[in-house]
This record gives C-alpha cells, structure tokens and sequence, in this order.
C-alpha cells in the first residue's frame, strides 16, 4: 500500500465548517450545521445517511474508473456480479472449515487455470487464489528461493547469496520480492528497441545462485509479450553446458488471460517442462473486480511444502500459502461466476474484442503524424506510443496533462535503464472500454493537437511532479 503521512496541525484544526442542513434529518434545522473533524475521531456518532453523505460527497472528486487508460484492473462487470459480490463480502476466505463451497469454488478455478494452461496433469497442479498478482509473485519467488536453498544447504546462507533473473521492465512487486527477501535483483537494462528481457541476456546473468527466472507475458510498459519458450530454450542450453538446472515463473499478470484464448499457438505456459509456476491477475483480464489473483505451481515438486501452513482453530485442517490470513471470498465468487458465465469462447470474444479496439485505436493515434507507435496493441490489448521525431512544440507529459483536463488518466512516463531518454504515453484497453468510448477519446485528443502543436516548447514539468502510471 502507499504510505501515507500524518495530518499537519492545520489539518488537524477543529475549526466548525458549514454543511448543507438537508444533511441532518427528515427537518432541515434539526440535523449537523458543521462538518465531523477529518484527521480525528468524532466525540459522537452521526446518522448513517449523513455518514454516508459526507464520504459520498468526497469521493466524487475521484476520477472516473472507466476513463482511467492507466490501470490494468477491471472497472466493469455485470450487476448480476455485483450482486453475487455482495452476498458473498462478509465470507472469511480463510475460513474454509466454515464456507466449504466458498472453498470449493476456489479449489474449480485452480483447476480450470491448470487445463487453461496445460499442466501435465490438472489433478497434480497446485495453486491457490491471492489478492492479487503481487502476492502471487511473492509468493512464487518464495518457492525458488526455498528450493534453491535447500539445495546449497552446505553454503547458505554463510556464503551463497541468492539472485533472481529478470528484464527492467518487471512490475515493482518483483523488485519489492528481492527487496523483503534478500535476494539479489540482477535486471537486464533495455537496450535500443528491445523493451524486455531476451534469451541470451538472461541465461547470461544465470550462475549456481540463481533461484530462478522471471519472464513477463506482457509488459506493463509496453503490452509486449516476453519470449518465453525462447528463454527456456536457452536455460536448456545453459543446463546441457554447466549442469545448473534454472527453473523459470512467468509472470502472466496479464498476459496469462489473454494468450490462451487470442494466441493459442504460443508455447508459453507448462507445456514448457522449465515453466515451474504461473500467476495471474483475476482482476485484470481475468474481468474480475480487484482484488484477486491465482498463482499455479507445476505439482508438488515445485511448491516445498514446508512453505504450506495447516492451521486448525477455525475448525478443520487449512492449508495455507498466503502472505495474509484473512481476506473476502466474493472476488473468487466472482472469478468462479466469470469463468462459468464466459467460457472459452465467452473470453475469446471479449478478449478479441477488446485487442480490437487497441489494434484500431493505435492506428488512428499514429495516422497524423505527430505520435509514433512503440507498439500496436497486437499483444497484450495495451499500447505505448511517444511524440514522433521532428515534434518538438509539446511532449508527451503536456499531452498527459491536456487529457486530463477533459476527464482521461492517459500515464505518461520515463522508461527505464538504459532507455531514460525514451519518455511515452501508454493506454490500457479493458473490457468496458468500447469503440465509442475510443472514439471520444480520439475526438479529445485531435481537439487538443492544434493547441498543443502552437506552443513554444514543451511546459518543462518539474521532475518531483512526474506520473508514473507504468505498475
């Protein structure tokens, strides 16, 4: 979570505002004439609808979730989700002694990922629901890091360090991953137009402390998809030379709900015997509300079981594998209801659907010539596109700022090492984001390109203030 600081002492003023008297009740002059305190707990209770009034009323300054082409995460569902999402929010995931069906809802969508992925053999495959792809990442990371270590018991920790192979592109969880678990992070820099890690660059890196590889099906920076069979390859390579057996994960945040149903002649998941775990988001092309995610371990071998938990003071015998204990069950209600309602050819259609309006919105975004295309939207339904050479009136981070302005979060931001010099807008295209949605946004952005292409020069945004929508 963000970290947050405390209030100041002007925040903290108790000074009385005025409020609308209709916040009070059924009489006007009867109810609250000044506003709770913001930074401490009111001295009384206030009425619910008044409550909710004030919280309502706050919110409204939020952006608008459909609008946001920065995140990944699913703003729309049926209302027959919301509803089964809501009866389902005061259910304990944890507690599956107590909501078994919750559980065995759970235990369906493991199973329905593993056929979706080609385990070798679906009823071996181990897997559990997270609250979201961050967790499962961790907790992958935890299972190469275990492994890795029971096997050099004779040098670590005393004098083996462990590292983890991965692109600069990784989402920050991975980052966060070597952070928390001392486990050194040895990224592979971006180089020209190449934005993500390639085989031999990886195997590269790879030495006998490597707990593992990490490859991205779909980066965050781009929508492009990471190599997966030809890293593998080259680790088979590496294995047949030095005799160090690397096992890979493949963060499939994204990508992972999308290859099965638009790309299924990509060999990308456990079909390739080295892919020893898999992680999804639920609640990104999943199409679920945040927040869930799943992460899948080939079979046991792969997930060391002195990492599982069995706790039994809520009734029963739980195994766990989780970095929480408590959390809701209604986001697995509802992966379970989308899998059930969508199917195969369900998601296909959505996804395609979704891949289409990239791939067009793209094009049109190219078409007059002031923007050039990084990618396409070809991969990943997600697209990054910088000022074409020769514009040098605005950049990109004028034209994040203009599109907010009429309601759009476009995210504009610096690539990593060694493309700093490469700042780019990205857009996301979910599941909710129509034709006629993109059409709007195009007519805003071609409203906007006379203007911006009069000014002077770029508006020089101060550094401290960059967005940095790319996670």
């Amino acid at each position: 979570m963000t970290l947050h600081k405390g209030a100041s002492d002007r925040d903290r003023s108790r000074q009385a505002r005025p409020v609308n008297p209709f916040y009070g009740e059924a009489d006007p002059v009867a109810g609250m004439d000044t506003s709770p305190p913001r930074h401490t707990l009111p001295e009384g209770p206030v009425a619910p609808h008044t409550a909710y009034q004030f919280v309502h009323d706050e919110l409204m300054l939020d952006g608008n979730s459909r609008l946001n082409l920065a995140t990944f995460v699913t703003t729309w569902m049926e209302p027959q989700a919301g509803i089964l999402m809501s009866e389902c929010r005061d259910k304990n995931m944890i507690d599956k002694d107590e909501y078994p069906l919750t559980a065995e809802l759970e235990r369906r969508c493991v199973a329905m990922l593993a056929d979706l992925w080609h385990a070798p053999d679906p009823s071996t495959t181990v897997g559990c629901s997270t609250t979201g792809s961050s967790e499962a990442c961790m907790l992958a990371g935890m299972a190469f890091k275990r492994r890795w270590s029971r096997r050099n018991a004779d040098r670590y920790p005393a004098t083996a360090r462990p590292n983890l192979v991965m692109g600069a592109n990784v989402q920050v969880c991975w980052e966060k991953f070597c952070t928390f678990w001392e486990v050194e992070a040895r990224q592979v820099p971006m180089e020209g137009d190449r934005f993500h890690l390639d085989a031999a660059s990886a195997a590269a890196l790879c030495d006998e402390n490597t707990i593992g590889v990490v490859a991205v099906l779909g980066s965050t920076f781009d929508g492009s998809y990471e190599p997966v069979a030809e890293i593998c390859a080259a680790l088979d390579a590496l294995q047949e030379r030095t005799g160090l057996d690397i096992p890979v994960h493949v963060d499939g945040a994204s990508g992972a709900m999308i290859a099965p149903f638009l790309d299924p002649e990509l060999v990308w998941d456990f079909r390739l015997p080295r892919v020893a775990s898999i992680n999804t988001s639920g609640h990104k092309y999943g199409l679920v509300y945040p927040g869930v995610g799943w992460a899948l371990w080939r079979d046991e071998a792969a997930l060391p079981e002195e990492l599982v938990f069995r706790v039994n003071y809520l009734g029963g015998d739980m195994p766990t594998f989780a970095l929480n204990f408590s959390r809701p069950g209604a986001q697995v209600a509802a992966q379970y209801y989308t899998f059930l309602r969508l199917g195969r050819e369900g998601y296909r259609a959505v996804q395609q659907a979704t891949r289409d309006v990239a791939r067009s919105l793209a094009e049109r975004i190219a078409a007059p010539g002031d923007f050039r295309l990084l990618t396409r939207g070809d991969q990943l339904p997600v697209f990054a596109f910088t000022t074409a050479d020769g514009v040098t009136a605005f950049d990109v981070f004028d034209v994040s700022r203009r599109m907010k302005e009429r309601g759009w979060l476009l995210p504009a931001y610096t690539f990593p090492p060694h493309r700093e010099d490469l700042s780019v807008l990205r857009i996301v295209c979910r599941n909710g984001f129509s034709q006629d949605l993109a059409d709007l946004f195009l007519a805003d952005l071609e409203s906007l390109l006379p203007e911006l292409r009069r000014q002077p020069g770029p508006l020089n945004r101060p550094e401290n203030v960059a967005t940095a929508f790319h996670h």
